[in-house]
C-alpha cells in the first residue's frame, strides 16, 4: 500500500512537495524512494541537501502504520500523487502536492468545471456584492467555487456558492486539525458536510504559519481553470495567486470597482497589463469557452464509479474531447457489436451522448 508512504513523508513538516516529487520522479515508485539508501539519496542531483538528511534521520523513528491511521482515525481521506483520482488540472502544475488530505466529498465536484474566486481579507461591501452576484449567475449549475476559506472574499464566495446549489473547495494553508479563521467553524462544516470538500497538502498536526498561506494559493489557482480577483491592494496574496495563475497558463480575470478604493489598485494594475474584466457570470463562461448545465442533467457520480472495465476506458478518452467511433475501436480494441452496445448502455446512463459526425462526447 503505498498511501502510507507518501504520508510519512508528507508528515515530516521540514519537507516540502518540491522535495517528495524529486524523491519520486527519480525513483519512480514510492516506497523504493522512502526505503532508498542514504548513498543513493546523497547522490541525487539536485536533491537539497539539507532535507536529505532532515528525511534521513527522521524516517529512522517514523512508524509508517501510526502516521497513515491518525489521518484516519480523524476522519481525513487522502488523494497520493499517484493516484489516478488525483485532480488533472493540479496535476499539470509545475509543483503539484504530493499529498491531498480532505474532509467531505471531493469527487461530488465537477473537477472540469472549477473557478476560483479570491480577493481581499477585508473586502468592502460593493468588492463582496459583485462576487455575489457573479456567483449566483451560476446558480443550480455544475459549475464548482474554489477558494481560500480566508476572512472577506474568500468566505462569501464559498457562502455564495453554497447559497446557490454549487459545488465548493476550501484549500486551507493548514493540517486538519485547524479552523482558520475560528470564525469560519460554521463554514468549514457547511462545506465538509454536503457542499463539497475542505482540502490541504499538509499533514493534520500542521499549523497555519504565515509562510503556508502563499504555498496554498498554487493549489487554489492550479485546481481551476481561471481566477476570478474581486480585490486586491497592491501588495496582497491574492496577486500572487494572480502571478500563479499566468504561470500556469490559465485565465485570469478581475471584477472592477472603484477607483477610490484602495483594495483596487492590485485590480487595475491587473486589468492594465491584460487580465480580462468581467462583471456577470456570462463574462466568465465566455472566458473560459464553457456551457452551463443545470444539476439535473449532471450525470450521478455513483453511476461514473460503477462502470465496467471497457466504459471506463471510453469515458476517459472521452474526456477532453469527443471521439468517432472507429477511432474508439482503434483504442479499445473491441469489436463493433461490442462498442455499439457498450455505447447504448452508457447513453441510456446519462453519461454521454452522440453529436454530428458519429462523435461521442461526455454529456
Amino acid at each position: 500500500m503505498n498511501t502510507k508512504y507518501w504520508t510519512a513523508l508528507s508528515s515530516i513538516e521540514q519537507l516540502d512537495s518540491g522535495f517528495i516529487q524529486r524523491l519520486y520522479n527519480y525513483f519512480g515508485d514510492i516506497e523504493a524512494a522512502y526505503k532508498a539508501q542514504a548513498s543513493e539519496l546523497r547522490e541525487i542531483e539536485g536533491l537539497n541537501v539539507r532535507k536529505t538528511e532532515i528525511f534521513i534521520e527522521k524516517r529512522k523513528t517514523l512508524d509508517l502504520e501510526k502516521t497513515l491511521d491518525y489521518v484516519y482515525t480523524k476522519g481525513i481521506k487522502i488523494l497520493t500523487f499517484d493516484d489516478e483520482k488525483y485532480p488533472y488540472m493540479l496535476r499539470q502544475i509545475s509543483d503539484p502536492p504530493a499529498c491531498i488530505y480532505y474532509k467531505g466529498d471531493l469527487f461530488s465536484c465537477n473537477l472540469e468545471r472549477t473557478v476560483a474566486f479570491v480577493g481581499s481579507r477585508r473586502a468592502s461591501y460593493l468588492g463582496k456584492d459583485g462576487v455575489k452576484r457573479i456567483i449566483t449567475d451560476f446558480k443550480n449549475t455544475d459549475i464548482c467555487i474554489v477558494s481560500g476559506l480566508a476572512a472577506g472574499i474568500d468566505s462569501v464566495s464559498h457562502e455564495s456558492a453554497l447559497a446557490n446549489n454549487l459545488k465548493t473547495i476550501g484549500v486551507i494553508a493548514s493540517g486538519l486539525n485547524y479552523t482558520y479563521p475560528a470564525s469560519n467553524k460554521d463554514l468549514y462544516e457547511k462545506i465538509e458536510n454536503d457542499g463539497g470538500a475542505v482540502i490541504t497538502e499538509y499533514y493534520p498536526t500542521f499549523e497555519p504559519l504565515k509562510f503556508r498561506f502563499p504555498q496554498r494559493n498554487r493549489i487554489i489557482s492550479g485546481l481551476s481553470f481561471g481566477t476570478v480577483i474581486a480585490e486586491a491592494a497592491s501588495r496582497s496574496g491574492a496577486l500572487i495567486t494572480a502571478n500563479l495563475t499566468l504561470e500556469q497558463g490559465r485565465e485570469l480575470m478581475c471584477i472592477p470597482g472603484p477607483i477610490s478604493n484602495s483594495n483596487m489598485e492590485g485590480v487595475y494594475k491587473l486589468l492594465k497589463d491584460g487580465a480580462s474584466m468581467v462583471t456577470s457570470g456570462n463574462d466568465v463562461l465566455n472566458i473560459l469557452g464553457w456551457e452551463i448545465k443545470s444539476v439535473a442533467q449532471i450525470p450521478n457520480s455513483n453511476s461514473v464509479t460503477e462502470l465496467d472495465m471497457y466504459e471506463k476506458i471510453i469515458f476517459d478518452i472521452i474526456k477532453v474531447e469527443p471521439k468517432g467511433f472507429d477511432e474508439l475501436i482503434a483504442v479499445t480494441g473491441m469489436t463493433s457489436d461490442e462498442l455499439l452496445i457498450c455505447l447504448t448502455g452508457m447513453e441510456l446512463k446519462g453519461l454521454i451522448e452522440q453529436t454530428a459526425g458519429d462523435r461521442y462526447k461526455r454529456k
